[in-house]
């Protein structure tokens, strides 16, 4: 079945969020939402997740999921503010998240009473899971090499990959973070390749506009298979690992990766407030 998919636009991080609904009836899930933040005068803005919550109240529509494709490191997650909207949904991730908790935890020095178990999430997703998003049958496939937590959702026809695949022209995402590593990357994809036919519909998680055109958001398993810069047209692992080690080592830190990775490794739940009931992100320096 082809589920509906909209597709909002997030320009500060160059993200895509995804609104899937189930065509026959009213379910629907989200995934990738994010919570807007003004980094230079550290406020937080949810204008981007009311967009979303417009069309779901507008459609009548019976959120079930709100999916993280991984633990972002560009932007932080609107998933706890929407899940107060829709007190049903469950905030659901990889299980891989364990990982990323257990190696960003420290450097944070959070409160006593984090666990580094993914317990902030209502489900942990496991390779080869399957859920339902009302007749919509669903399929998770661990992708890890971006991130040690990086899942891909088949929903229907959909695959939503999260950040192992850009558009065609415009390769695959850096491997350079803890618990990431090219060779593992380059074989969750060549998985997808050989699993899913050419006509799968993939919707990725970000795109730059590559050589100054249009932002897009769509385009299925075939095109990557046949001409994605980076894995495309037969490419080899030890030539990607080479590519994707040599451009990774030029690329500077994410503008939010501080503040995104130590509220997203919280399901998108912001710091408690302290004792004057202001909550504080932390900025640990020379860590990265």
């Amino acid at each position: 079945m082809q589920p509906e998919v909209h597709p909002f636009f997030h320009a500060d991080s160059n993200t895509w969020t995804y609104l899937v609904r189930d065509p026959s009836g009213t379910a629907a899930a989200v995934i990738d939402p994010v919570l807007d933040f003004d980094a230079k005068a550290a406020r937080t803005s949810t204008q981007s997740a009311q967009r979303l919550l417009d069309l779901v109240r507008e459609r009548g529509l019976d959120v079930q999921w709100i999916i993280e494709t991984h633990a972002h490191a560009d932007h932080l997650s609107s998933a706890q503010w929407l899940k107060a909207q829709w007190p049903g949904a469950k905030v659901a991730i990889g299980e891989g998240i364990r990982e990323v908790q257990k190696a960003f935890a420290p450097m944070f020095n959070l409160e006593s009473g984090f666990s580094a178990d993914g317990s902030q999430f209502d489900r942990l997703f496991v390779d080869g899971d399957t859920f339902r998003v009302g007749a919509l049958d669903a399929r998770v496939f661990a992708v890890p090499g971006h991130t040690s937590d990086s899942c891909a959702y088949l929903i229907g026809d959909a695959l939503f990959s999260g950040d192992s695949l850009f558009m065609p022209d415009g390769g695959t995402a850096r491997c350079d973070f803890p618990g990431g590593d090219a060779r593992t990357l380059f074989r969750s994809i060549q998985r997808l390749f050989a699993e899913l036919p050419d006509d799968t519909r993939v919707f990725v998680c970000h795109d730059y506009g590559p050589g100054g055109r249009e932002v897009a958001c769509e385009t299925t398993i075939g095109a990557q298979r046949r001409n994605n810069i980076h894995v495309g047209d037969g490419a080899g692992e030890d030539a990607y690992v080479a590519l994707r080690t040599a451009r990774d080592a030029t690329l500077p830190m994410p503008a939010l990766i501080l503040p995104a990775v130590q509220t997203n490794i919280r399901a998108g739940a912001l710091p408690p407030p302290e004792a004057n009931g202001v909550r504080y992100l932390k900025i640990p320096l020379d860590r990265l």
